[in-house]
């Protein structure tokens, strides 16, 4: 017969500063005060309760932003988790002050693959055992490739890309600590659900890894999945769930003997608040009230921003006013760049704020009408369409492409009415990220494209020109009108 002890294992991710609460059909939903009250709840009820975050704490709120992660932390260490990992959007701020902000943190942040290149030294543990009831716990952290993406300027940081050599990292780690009588092994990752997948896949099961608690897709799922024998879940996003296992570990043959696993909602009705945060949350939430609280435009009705792979009436807009203040004969925003899935009538400076949160230069690019239809083919490929977390592009008026997916060409390619040409140069304004990173997001490098003319540098701040313009500008409208047909 199994010796099995019990274990409550909670967890959330891509939280994004998702702080406060929000009324809907009159019942509070989701902030980190219900949240931790939800937490306190249950390590009261359950012996043996251990909450963990998988990455991308920041970034999604002003109070994030305006203290620059450093509020997230303080309101992080109040929810007490017991080990987190890091995602893409934890380096937004900069390495160094990643690094900075690990120190004010009271709680392990592990990480396996983010590493300094001369010498392939870890920037964190890469891994933390967490001894409870005379279990041992080993959680591994990995973090998406797309962290390159991020610190693509600061040429000393390094990561492994691949799932494969992911599953080697996993291997080596196991191989290392399983002599120490690991009783369940969690791999806290945040690379997305289908890579999630992969990896397990690709880990031998003598390695004896049992979960894989994720992030970074922002899936939202209604049951556990199991791979090659290990249980995967993932959060969704925010803090209007979090995700909770109940296992029964065997500690005899050191591996999982059951488990049940459900996303609980956070709600006024069965989550009580932590008044201690409420406090914190009060503090910040003056303190940024102050500077974000004012009007900065009204538009004509609430735009919409449902799915970041395809054309969106907030897209149009904000493209727009990128492409004709920069007087671009096209823009291509980025899509992620757009944290909101709406925005209006009545637009606050927060608003904007949360919803655009990124602050990037925008660079001039002059590329000619083949190139353009090779960038635009390669945002569509079949990856974007299968699951993968790609780059997608929101066009700016004028543009019109009809992409047929069963033969891969394009049906219409146009800009302003008239067929974009091969040999013709164009105008396209890019954001600094993107520009960056742009022979991975478009598969065109720099050096092709400076071959028209060199690139510049021509505006240091989107949401300068974002807040300018609408500020100036009053029921301005978009819908979705055909600038991207897939079909």
């Amino acid at each position: 017969m199994a010796n099995c002890k019990t274990v409550t294992l909670l967890h959330s991710n891509d939280m994004h500063g998702d702080f406060l609460a929000a009324e809907v059909d009159s019942q509070l939903i989701g902030g980190v005060s219900m949240l931790s009250g939800y937490i306190s709840q249950v390590r009261r009820e359950e012996k043996n309760t251990i909450y963990c975050i998988a990455g991308d704490m920041f970034r999604g709120s002003v109070i994030d932003s305006e203290f620059r992660g450093i509020s997230t932390i303080e309101i992080m260490n109040m929810l007490s988790p017991d080990v987190v990992t890091i995602g893409n959007h934890e380096t937004d701020y900069g390495i160094a002050h990643l690094l900075f902000i690990e120190k004010c943190a009271k709680f392990p942040i592990i990480n396996a693959n983010l590493h300094i290149t001369t010498n392939n030294a870890r920037l964190f543990r890469p891994h933390y055992i967490l001894e409870i009831d005379g279990m041992k716990i080993l959680f591994i952290g990995i973090l998406t490739e797309s962290v390159l993406s991020q610190t693509r300027h600061e040429n000393l940081i390094g990561t492994f890309v691949d799932i494969h050599e992911a599953a080697q990292e996993v291997a080596r780690i196991c191989n290392a600590y399983n002599a120490l009588d690991i009783d369940c092994t969690v791999l806290l990752t945040h690379i997305g659900f289908e890579e999630d997948k992969q990896l397990a896949a690709q880990l031998d099961p003598a390695l004896g890894v049992d979960l894989i608690i994720g992030g970074h897709s922002h899936t939202f799922l209604e049951q556990a999945v199991e791979v090659n024998g290990i249980v995967i879940a993932h959060a969704g996003t925010g803090t209007d769930q979090i995700g909770r296992f109940d296992l029964e570990i065997d500690t005899d043959s050191n591996s999982l003997h059951s488990y049940r696993w459900q996303s609980v909602p956070i709600t006024g009705e069965t989550c009580p608040k932590d008044l201690a945060l409420e406090d914190v949350l009060t503090y910040y939430k003056d303190a940024t009230d102050r500077i974000y609280s004012r009007v900065v435009t009204r538009l004509k009705r609430c735009l919409t921003h449902p799915d970041r792979n395809r054309e969106t009436e907030l897209g149009n807009l904000l493209a727009d006013i990128l492409q004709e203040s920069l007087s671009l004969d096209l823009m291509l925003l980025g899509s992620g760049s757009i944290r909101g899935e709406a925005l209006g009538p009545l637009v606050l400076l927060a608003d904007l704020t949360e919803c655009f949160p990124y602050d990037d230069a925008i660079h001039l690019l002059r590329v000619s009408g083949r190139q353009l239809k090779q960038m635009i083919r390669f945002m569509l490929r079949d990856a974007v369409w299968e699951g993968a977390h790609c780059e997608f592009y929101q066009f700016s008026r004028g543009m019109r492409v009809v992409y047929s997916r069963a033969s891969r060409e394009f049906r219409e390619f146009a800009l302003n009415g008239a067929p974009i040409e091969d040999q013709q140069i164009y105008k396209v304004g890019l954001q600094h990220y993107h520009f960056m990173n742009l022979e991975s997001f478009f598969s065109v490098t720099q050096e092709d494209i400076a071959t028209n003319g060199a690139p510049a540098m021509i505006a240091s701040s989107c949401q300068d020109i974002l807040e300018e313009y609408l500020s100036s500008h009053q029921n301005l409208d978009r819908t979705v009108c055909g600038r991207l047909v897939v079909e």
